[in-house]
């Protein structure tokens, strides 16, 4: 039985119309050496025959010439057909209809970005929008089963390879592989047409001396009201705190400062969680965004005093919905954005990197499930405190630990620690946070009896027992954490000792 790889197809007929004419010539005669009908249209055309080479007009398969100073030239149901048919099953409907087998298709696109970027606009820039090039490379890269796409002069050599080592033919896994990159091209190619003319540019990117842009997309819009325009960092900030913010059940509020909630709380008032979120990190949440899950009015803002000397500074209010009287009332700083978002967060998050992109489907999840793996065993466990400590770390960059308390029915962030390179800093800078905060809170603070009130959340297992030690030696008596590591005896001992709880999730939430 035959192998995947081993899945040949001969090319017979090759469509050649390339933007980018690196290695042309050097392809298509290795083609025409094996035998291979070579057809183009256009410069490419033009190319192939100054090298000497027997090229047929891409006119004698649809009948028709270059149309409307040459937007029309490769596209035609006869063209399409000839890459579009599937070779088992159609193969007497395409010989009734006289069609010959397109069996490789060789395309690059007209250099958009290229030309953007050097300045050329209006009319001119629309004529650089490839039409044909993205549908013969869709159409070939759909029935990859028999039709092989190249969509750039470095795949020319594999190619090559494969025809000298196939008797002119290429293998199943090959084209598969170049079916997959003709379509990242042509996502890449419509993303930046979509970015110039649909996106809105941003004053500079992370520094001054980046651009940006920002392209909405997805299930979640944004409409602002007021302030000066988005920065590229806003946004990155805006997206930390809804993700924080839209899961939670109840009313939540978070502060986010450079991708980090510095502050956050849920449950209750909305004027009393802005107060505890602010509190959770005073001097962070200052020139922080600011995301809330419930409509604002301008009594629930009261503690931003933006009619008084002391106005509390934040570059970002966000919330599904704001009063006449709050954009009023946030207004009066003219700078500040007031920004509407409705709808829900997306479940798949796309990332850019310097290779290509990665795409995930959203940490939906909080907990598995409570495991107690302590000698010692809670009479009860606050389990929405719990649930919140778990969005919050969730919404932190790894390694991250988030300490979080209940006042009544409202929870919140007192102390804070993420993306450190080991676990132990994040836990160092979270209790010591938590102390300050309720040292500032209460002058007669102390660690051991009022740090019980607390429990600290780990977003991954704790590698060493020394992380919990250090939580332990700062009063906590309560630590949540998935579990899972070869070392987790020696943190369940350490907890022992200490007369500690120790609850396992089975989540792990990294955030990189």
């Amino acid at each position: 039985m035959s192998t995947i790889g081993e899945l040949l197809h001969p090319v017979r007929t090759a469509l050649l119309s390339v933007s980018d004419k690196r290695g042309l010539v050097e392809l298509a005669r290795t083609l025409a050496q094996h035998g291979v009908r070579l057809v183009a249209s256009g410069g490419t055309r033009a190319e192939l025959q100054a090298a000497g080479l027997a090229v047929d007009d891409v006119a004698s398969y649809s009948g028709h010439g270059q149309a409307f100073g040459g937007r029309i030239k490769t596209l035609s149901f006869e063209v399409m057909a000839s890459i579009l048919f599937d070779r088992r099953e159609h193969a007497a409907e395409a010989n009734a209809l006289g069609l010959q087998a397109i069996d490789l298709v060789v395309v690059n696109l007209y250099p958009f970005a290229q030309r953007a970027a050097a300045g050329v606009d209006g009319a001119e820039l629309v004529e650089s929008i490839d039409i044909g090039g993205p549908t013969l490379i869709r159409a070939a890269a759909k029935n990859f089963a028999g039709v092989a796409v190249l969509t750039d002069p470095s795949q020319y050599a594999e190619l090559q390879a494969e025809l000298a080592a196939n008797a002119c033919a290429t293998r199943l896994d090959a084209r598969k592989r170049w079916m997959q990159q003709a379509f990242v091209h042509t996502a890449a190619y419509d993303t930046a047409i979509a970015e110039h003319y649909a996106g809105q540019p941003l004053r500079y990117g992370e520094n001054p001396h980046q651009t940006a842009v920002f392209v909405p997309d997805g299930p979640l819009a944004m409409q602002v009201h007021g302030g000066k325009a988005l920065s590229y960092n806003n946004l990155l900030d805006i997206d930390a705190a809804l993700s924080l913010v839209l899961d939670l059940p109840e009313p939540a509020l978070a502060i986010v400062k450079h991708g980090n909630p510095c502050g956050a709380a849920m449950g209750g008032d909305l004027a009393r969680l802005l107060e505890l979120a602010w509190a959770g990190d005073p001097v962070s949440a200052f020139g922080g965004v600011l995301a809330c899950n419930r409509p604002l009015d301008r009594e629930d803002l009261q503690f931003l005093a933006m009619d008084t000397a002391e106005r509390r500074f934040v570059e970002v209010v966000a919330a599904p919905a704001f009063s006449d009287e709050a954009v009023a009332y946030l207004s009066q700083n003219k700078n500040l954005r007031i920004v509407t978002c409705s709808g829900s967060l997306p479940q798949r998050r796309r990332r850019s990197l310097a290779m290509g992109t990665v795409s995930q489907s959203r940490d939906d999840q909080l907990l598995a499930g409570l495991k107690f793996v302590s000698r010692m065993q809670p009479w009860e466990f606050p389990v929405p405190l719990l649930e919140f400590g778990l969005a919050v770390v969730r919404a932190q960059k790894s390694n991250a630990i988030a300490i979080v308390r209940s006042l009544g029915q409202t929870h919140q962030l007192v102390g804070m620690g993420a993306g450190q390179p080991n676990r132990v800093a994040s836990v160092r800078l979270a209790v010591e946070q938590a102390h300050a905060n309720l040292r500032r809170e209460n002058p007669h603070f102390h660690p051991m009896s009022d740090m019980a009130q607390c429990i600290l959340v780990s977003d991954a297992f704790f590698p060493f027992a020394d992380g919990p030690e250090l939580a332990l030696q700062g009063g906590l008596r309560v630590i949540v954490e998935p579990g899972g590591s070869v070392r987790d005896a020696e943190v369940i001992a350490a907890c022992d000792r200490a007369n500690a709880v120790l609850v396992f999730t089975g989540t792990r939430h990294f955030l990189h």
